[in-house]
């Protein structure tokens, strides 16, 4: 995996910027069921999934809530909690064995002061967080419980063999039953 293509298409910056960018990063593995962040902890890590699932997810007092599954070739942090050093809202739990590239804290802050692109490449990442949460918005607001389900199943078909569904069921702000029904009409 060129994890620096990745990092240059994803932030739309030159190879050269890309290369530095991706030599702060070191590997790592996080088995199947190890926590990447815990509620209430400071996330200090900032990775990008090469390989494997993750769950990001909150439990209440009702329930467990699941925002996010991610995968291979998307970024993982709890944005509040690296950016703003505020304690976690959100669990990241590996749902399979996980290989990351992570960057810490630490070398993040060092990038303003050493990579000229860097103020950059961190407004375009802000702006894809905040991009995909209107984005998840809008579809809570306008869009059905089977329209959420076709959407999410045209972008994530293989979660669908890799992950409990009813986590998928809580991404889509749904009972497990409704998805149920849903995947039933689909196949009928």
């Amino acid at each position: 995996m060129d994890i620096a293509a990745i990092f240059s298409e994803a932030f739309q910056i030159s190879k050269t910027h890309a290369l530095q960018f991706a030599d702060k990063f070191t590997p790592e593995v996080l088995p199947k069921n190890a926590f990447f962040l815990e509620t209430g902890e400071r996330c200090n890590r900032f990775s990008f999934i090469a390989s494997g699932l993750v769950r990001v997810y909150a439990e209440t007092d009702k329930k467990e809530v699941t925002q996010w599954i991610g995968d291979a070739g998307h970024f993982l942090t709890d944005v509040s909690s690296f950016l703003f050093r505020q304690p976690a809202r959100w669990n990241i739990r590996a749902l399979s064995d996980t290989t990351l590239w992570t960057l810490s804290y630490t070398d993040y802050l060092r990038f303003e002061a050493e990579l000229p692109e860097w103020n950059k490449m961190e407004k375009r990442f802000v702006a894809k967080c905040f991009a995909l949460m209107e984005s998840r918005i809008f579809d809570f607001i306008a869009l059905s419980a089977e329209e959420r389900y076709e959407r999410y199943f045209s972008m994530f078909p293989q979660h669908f063999n890799q992950v409990p569904l009813q986590y998928i069921a809580s991404v889509l702000g749904m009972s497990a039953e409704t998805l149920s029904r849903i995947r039933a009409k689909q196949f009928s």
